[in-house]
């Protein structure tokens, strides 16, 4: 059975994709004001919005057996010098030069397995790569191959909205009872029992400097891996815990665990009291940020209900970071990890209808030629900005280190890193159930 690359999908049938200058070399979206064709395209990108890095021409003209071949050599010649991390989102033809390919807790644990490495190249996006400098020895390198590989969801919580709403929250919550005992690290006024009143949660797909601010904050960062874990620490630190940027796995989480609806309600950092009735926030468990994943948000129950019809006996896996509905009307969710394993736990047959980013599911499609596996949303549609990453720039950067040339290096502020990685740490040390 022959099977073929998203890219070569996108190229073959332009009109079944979401946008057909996906098929386009990434390069040519690079300087635009957005995050270019894709899931993302109508999400607001924050400004100013600064990529230097932009593709060679030289490279953007050369064929894919070039750029193979390059990359080949150059991971031959740099040896144990270099590591290269892989989303599973990104497409084939990056993945398949990886050392390690998995999903962001996976990553950010596989980094730490390669001290030697004098540089790691992280096929990813901005967040994953900020946080890989982060948790990195001083001496070793971390570059993104494309500078413009970001995260809409990311840029949906910006420090000084979190800043701003935090301080609304302490307001708030500042009639509570005694302060806090100190082992949630100083984060703000506590309850009787001990607790801190409020513990921010940041979801992985978050900047370094929200990162830092649960550092600082007595707070933790999760994934979709660990979500569970990182909600039942808080939960032992604080009363409520503030949960940024997407508020679908917070939402799924939080129900998982029995916190009702109405104790998890969405704050509006733009309107007055975050759009929320006070004692409404004081009766809260979970305070969700009104953050979304544009690829994830696009699966719907008219989507498992049609391959229902469709494919009797279908098993429907998703996304956490898919709205409840769909997450309630699926057989399973989970994490990247979680999906990849419940298809491998599947037998010859079977048919699975899978809700998360195409590259994956096309992937693990060709792995397990003997079951029917398909996407839940018929329309090709990439995650945009890990899109972003082309062979072209993994060629380019990998060049320029045989020639002494660290491209497109992230180096995230010494005081930033370090309030950070306290958040970091602890969610390295929640391990998923």
């Amino acid at each position: 059975m022959t099977t073929f690359s998203v890219d070569e999908l996108i190229t073959t049938s332009p009109e079944a994709s979401c946008d057909a200058d996906l098929a386009a070399g990434p390069w040519a979206f690079d300087l635009s004001p957005g995050y270019g064709p894709g899931a993302s395209e109508d999400d607001v990108i924050p400004d100013p919005v600064v990529r230097p890095g932009q593709l060679p021409v030289a490279y953007q003209r050369m064929d894919e057996a070039e750029l193979h071949a390059r990359i080949v050599r150059a991971k031959e010649t740099l040896g144990d010098r270099l590591v290269i991390l892989g989303h599973f989102y990104q497409r084939d033809e990056v993945v398949q030069h990886a050392d390690f390919v998995g999903d962001s807790f996976q990553l950010a644990n596989a980094a730490l397995t390669k001290p030697e490495a004098e540089t790691i190249v992280f096929c990813g996006v901005h967040f994953m790569a900020e946080t890989a400098d982060i948790l990195a020895l001083p001496e070793q390198h971390v570059i993104l191959p494309n500078l413009a590989a970001g995260c809409s969801m990311a840029d949906m919580a910006d420090e000084d909205s979190v800043e701003s709403a935090w301080e609304e929250l302490m307001e708030l919550y500042a009639d509570e009872d005694a302060a806090a005992d100190g082992t949630g690290g100083g984060a703000g006024p506590g309850a009787a029992d001990g607790r801190a009143s409020v513990i921010p949660v940041t979801y992985m797909n978050s900047s370094a400097a929200l990162k830092a601010f649960c550092g600082r904050h007595g707070g933790i960062v999760c994934t979709s891996s660990n979500a569970a874990t990182v909600l039942e620490w808080a939960f032992e630190r604080g009363r409520r815990v503030l949960f940024f940027p997407d508020q679908h796995l917070g939402r799924n989480t939080g129900k998982a665990m029995g916190v009702p609806l109405e104790q998890m309600p969405m704050i509006n950092p733009r309107k007055p009291g975050l759009g929320v009735e006070p004692q409404e926030l004081r009766d809260a468990r979970v305070l969700l940020w009104p953050g979304f994943c544009s690829v994830h948000k696009r699966f719907t129950v008219a989507q498992i209900d049609r391959a229902r019809a469709e494919h009797p006996g279908v098993k429907v896996v998703v996304h956490p970071e898919s709205p409840m509905p769909v997450v309630d009307a699926a057989d399973a969710a989970g994490s990247t990890d979680v999906i990849r394993k419940f298809v491998a736990a599947s037998e010859p047959g079977d048919v699975i209808a899978i809700g998360t980013e195409i590259n994956m599911v096309n992937r693990l499609a060709a792995e397990y030629p003997d079951r029917t596996i398909f996407c839940l949303d018929p329309v090709i549609c990439p995650c945009s900005t890990m899109y972003r990453i082309h062979p072209g720039y993994l060629a380019w950067v990998l060049d320029g280190l045989l020639e002494g040339e660290v491209r497109n290096e992230i180096v995230v502020d010494d005081e930033v890193a370090t309030h950070a990685k306290v958040a970091l740490e602890r969610m390295l040390a929640a391990l998923p159930k």
